[in-house]
């Protein structure tokens, strides 16, 4: 009993040169894939990480309510009003804004995101938030994202390194008249394709932050604790069926997927990385298809021999599939291992969370195979046509 090398390896083998450089175009392709899956799995998790972050059961938001970087606010007594209903235990406010972060070594200003929350009631699920939140109760004193972006200045690191309050400044959007407040602790959440950076602050300070757009009846999130025996889902029907129609109400899965498909389907960058990994699956087809039929044409006196003596087509078909397939195997081995590389290059210059995951690394794996099986079968036509009498 031995093993037989498939004549599709000894083909291939047969051309090193012209197989290392298939290997290299397909490798191309896969890390193409792998850049696109990245990416659009960054902008879902960076857009959500907030809402991942909420200690809450329901979510009350306007009705005219569509992402948290697009901002609709609406009047605090309908959160109030939720506590009257059967399952609800208690509810916290939350303030949403962007404000102009003044660089305090360079001057320049850059927008960044302020979270304002009630410091008795918090709602951040972030060790760091939870372990500071009473820093927060003194007015003026805010926790700083230290993985915001390098636009920042070095305020985290000079925060650590000197371990005393550091002084920055805060403009609204509507003023030029900047508010300075003071950073009494740090947390890690991280930017997003939105947001460049987060403050979170006291909901006081943050009505200080922006006194003139910012009413203190006007809040964009409720967040709804429930009671243990309470189903989040009789509640939230109960919630919506009875509250006025200018509110709608969110359970915590519902609140993500609804921010997931807001940018997958009505952004511009949604769109985008949606078409661009739909292009690179075709030119991978193409390149794969091209690669094949080159083989072919080079080996078609090989292929008519076989056919003269005997081998049927279907023979002939199977060793253009053992090509795909071993060519798909070998170029996802060095594609795979670029894309780790490539994905902590662009994590940490974007800071965005840019990592492999398993299901995208089985995601690929399985669709090179696809894409090089897709082209074998248009390649065999080729093949289908071979008549050993025109050869010879």
């Amino acid at each position: 009993m031995f093993f037989k090398t498939p004549l599709g390896w000894l083909q291939l083998a047969r051309n090193k040169i012209r197989s290392l450089v298939a290997v290299a175009g397909i490798a191309f392709i896969i890390i193409l894939m792998f850049m696109q899956l990245g990416f659009q799995d960054a902008l879902y998790s960076s857009a959500t990480q907030v809402h991942r972050n909420l200690r809450g059961d329901l979510f009350l938001v306007s009705s005219q309510y569509k992402s948290l970087t697009a901002i609709q606010s609406y009047f605090r007594t309908r959160l109030y009003q939720a506590l009257g209903f059967d399952g609800v235990e208690s509810v916290a406010p939350m303030s949403l804004g962007f404000a102009k972060f003044k660089n305090p070594d360079t001057g320049q200003k850059y927008s960044i995101y302020v979270i304002g929350v009630q410091p008795g009631k918090p709602v951040m699920n972030i060790p760091e938030v939870q372990e500071n939140i009473d820093k927060i109760k003194v007015p003026d004193v805010v926790l700083f994202d230290r993985k915001s972006r390098p636009e920042f200045g070095d305020v985290a690191k000079k925060f650590e390194e000197e371990q005393r309050e550091q002084i920055i400044e805060i403009f609204p959007f509507d003023s030029l008249r900047g508010y300075r407040v003071r950073v009494g602790a740090l947390f890690s959440l991280g930017p997003s394709f939105g947001v460049d950076g987060n403050l979170i602050v006291s909901d006081t300070t943050f009505l200080r932050i922006f006194p003139n757009s910012r009413p203190s009846e006007i809040i964009d999130v409720g967040v709804i604790a429930l009671q243990p025996d309470a189903d989040p889902e009789k509640v939230r029907a109960d919630l919506q069926a009875k509250l006025p129609q200018d509110v709608k109400i969110f359970t915590h899965k519902e609140f993500i997927d609804y921010e997931k498909n807001y940018w997958a389907t009505r952004t511009p960058i949604g769109f985008i990385l949606n078409l661009m990994l739909t292009m690179a699956s075709i030119v991978g087809v193409v390149i794969v298809y091209q690669i094949l039929y080159s083989n072919i044409s080079t080996q078609l006196i090989a292929y008519a021999t076989l056919k003269a003596i005997g081998y049927e087509t279907n023979y002939l078909l199977i060793i253009v599939f053992q090509q795909a397939f071993i060519l798909s195997a070998l170029a996802y081995i060095p594609g795979f291992a670029i894309s780790i590389f490539l994905y902590d290059f662009a994590m940490e210059a974007t800071k965005l969370p840019i990592m492999m995951s398993f299901h995208n690394a089985v995601l690929v794996l399985i669709s090179s195979m696809l894409m090089c099986m897709t082209s074998g079968a248009l390649a065999i036509n080729k093949l289908r046509s071979t008549d050993p009498a025109d050869i010879f």
